[in-house]
């Protein structure tokens, strides 16, 4: 009984001690990554026009868009018309997210949100507001 309960402990040691750095390293097997840094640092080639967003499939709801065009009309409450070369979108901005500017139909804007698709249909929930001219 002695002998199975040392050796079992020495199996655990010998197992912590192997899986310990691996799990330290964030599952990488190179210690000199710093798992929060990992992942692409580069340009993103997503969802830039409203033509992409209606045509974004099914499992697109939440991802991420940036467009950039006209809000061309208010449709009451937080929900604006959108614009762009490619076509017109519902895009819902919170009061919020506005950071006191003021925007009009001739100001060309970048929105910054998320697909949101529904039964109802598809709209952009906008996570910020930014004028370029």
């Amino acid at each position: 009984m002695k002998n199975k309960l040392a050796l079992t402990a020495f199996i655990s040691t010998l197992s912590l001690s192997t899986i310990a750095p691996v799990l330290a390293q964030g599952f990488t097997g190179n210690p000199a990554v710093n798992v929060a840094n990992q992942g692409f640092s580069g340009p993103h080639q997503g969802i830039n026009t409203i033509r992409q967003v209606l045509a974004a499939g099914f499992f697109s709801d939440d991802m991420p868009v940036t467009l950039i065009g006209y809000i061309k009309a208010s449709l009451g409450g937080d929900m604006y018309l959108f614009t762009d070369a490619t076509g017109e979108v519902t895009v819902e901005i919170d009061h919020d997210k506005w950071f006191g500017q003021s925007v009009s139909p001739k100001n060309k804007v970048q929105l910054s949100g998320e697909i949101d698709k529904n039964i109802g249909g598809v709209k952009v929930d906008v996570d910020s507001v930014r004028i370029l001219e």
